[in-house]
């Protein structure tokens, strides 16, 4: 993935032409825009509204042939194989900071802003919890739970299975 700030949909005038261009957040202003490359050639860009959100570590998992993309405040699933959105649901009402997948607990983790969710393969939101503030100070997925962080240093842990909070 790569960031694509400057892209113009549409336009022929890009660095990168992609054979597929996705707009999440209609004709509107984005805030972010990525690229996926594969083997260094164009595959897709998506762009969205929302808090921006820059391409990292945790800015998509490919799991069984799909990627899944943290973009703006939504996750995205594009195949690679066929070069299509299948989905794309909004995950938080700021800012998507990234995506993780558990394989020990078939897990599709969402790292909001605002609120932490778990995603079903179709993108259904199977649950979703919030804290007193934005979950900004620290992630990580354990094997029992989920450890999220918020900007006051107050630490919430949730069950994979159905978001409940636990005590580690």
């Amino acid at each position: 993935m790569v960031n694509e700030p400057t892209y113009s949909f549409g336009s022929t005038d890009n660095v990168r032409c992609y054979p597929l261009e996705v707009q999440l957040a209609g004709g509107s202003q984005p805030s972010s825009v990525h690229g996926v490359l594969l083997d260094d050639e164009p595959v897709a860009v998506i762009s969205n509204g929302g808090g921006a959100s820059g391409v990292h570590q945790h800015s998509a998992v490919f799991k069984d042939g799909l990627l899944y993309l943290a973009v703006g405040d939504s996750v995205a699933c594009l195949s690679l194989e066929s070069a299509k959105l299948i989905w794309s649901v909004k995950v938080d009402l700021a800012t998507c900071f990234g995506i993780y997948f558990d394989e020990d607990n078939t897990a599709l983790i969402s790292h909001g802003e605002l609120e932490i969710a778990r995603l079903s393969e179709v993108g259904e939101i199977l649950w979703r919890q919030s804290g007193s503030d934005i979950f900004s100070e620290g992630f990580v997925l354990h094997s029992k739970f989920i450890e999220v962080i918020d900007f006051n240093k107050q630490a919430y842990w949730f069950r994979y299975e159905d978001g409940v909070s636990v005590s580690p």
